[in-house]
């Protein structure tokens, strides 16, 4: 009788413990163009402890993101690596965001960039492949919104851009 409640405990236990031991590597980033700012506000939020690993990885460092005593100069980290895996072309040109700022939110960072002086909005290209040089599974949402119009791309390792063009 005992080993048929063993047996009963493991048959109910491993599917279970399958679906808490697969990791989801996704990121989103919400990007929006404001006409009254002439302004591509974009919203970048990743996961800290993806990023963490990614970056000390680029970085050879042993950084602790988000931790009580933050490195100083880790933002410094934050521009280098957005600079390096996430581009903005606007109607053909490629942009340089400012980086406004950082927002820690439990076990995700939110990144606040900013394109400014945008008269009007013909296309936009967004390149995202962070995190994939190190997640193989990692997928990165864009969401883009511009006046009334609304799309959503998913990306991944094959796919990296996502592409619309308003004309």
């Amino acid at each position: 009788m005992k080993l048929k409640k063993i047996i009963f405990i493991l048959v109910l236990a491993l599917p279970l413990l399958a679906f808490t031991l697969h990791k989801y590597y996704v990121s989103l980033c919400e990007v929006e163009y404001v006409k009254e700012k002439k302004s591509v506000q974009i919203i970048l939020s990743i996961f800290i402890d993806d990023l963490e690993f990614t970056i000390n990885k680029d970085f050879n460092k042993q950084l602790y993101l988000a931790s009580e005593i933050e490195v100083n100069d880790i933002d410094s980290y934050y521009k280098e690596y957005l600079a390096k895996y996430f581009k903005v072309t606007i109607n053909n040109t490629a942009k340089k965001y400012s980086f406004i700022g950082k927002e820690y939110d439990s076990n995700i960072v939110h990144f606040y960039l900013e394109i400014t002086d945008i008269e009007a909005l013909n296309s936009i290209e967004i390149l995202n492949n962070c995190l994939f040089k190190d997640f193989k599974d990692q997928q990165n949402i864009i969401k883009i919104k511009v006046n009334k119009f609304n799309k959503t791309f998913y990306l991944n390792n094959k796919n990296p851009k996502a592409l619309l063009n308003f004309q």
